[in-house]
């Protein structure tokens, strides 16, 4: 249950000119939305991903705010970003969290439900 209501939502697509399946590297950009849909504004401080190929090969990812920003977010707004990642199989998963923290200081994790990078045509 997410008390704070900021709500995370994901678009992915595959890189096909930066990849080289023939030496699997398989490239994905991920959009992330996140949207402050509660009552108190909140900062975006850290983030954390967990990112495993369908080898079972676990990249896990810490780092202070995303793209070189830390977002403060008011009640209704929303931040955008567009990242990537590399992965050695043409599906992977990704999951995580932000650490958020609101104007009297009080800290909370924004979940990132699980999603699939996968390259088109690999998954029916």
């Amino acid at each position: 249950m997410n008390q704070h209501q900021i709500d995370i939502g994901v678009d992915t697509v595959y890189i096909e000119q930066q990849s080289d399946p023939e030496s699997d590297r398989y490239v994905f950009a991920y959009t992330i939305t996140v949207s402050n849909t509660g009552h108190e504004a909140a900062k975006l401080i850290n983030r954390h991903w967990v990112i495993t190929d369908s080898n079972g090969k676990v990249q896990e990812v810490r780092g202070e705010g995303v793209v070189g920003e830390q977002p403060y977010l008011r009640p209704g707004e929303q931040f955008q970003y567009t990242s990537g990642t590399v992965l050695e199989t043409p599906v992977g998963v990704m999951e995580g969290e932000y650490e958020m923290v609101k104007d009297d200081g009080e800290a909370f994790y924004a979940p990132i439900s699980q999603f699939t990078l996968s390259i088109p045509r690999t998954l029916h």
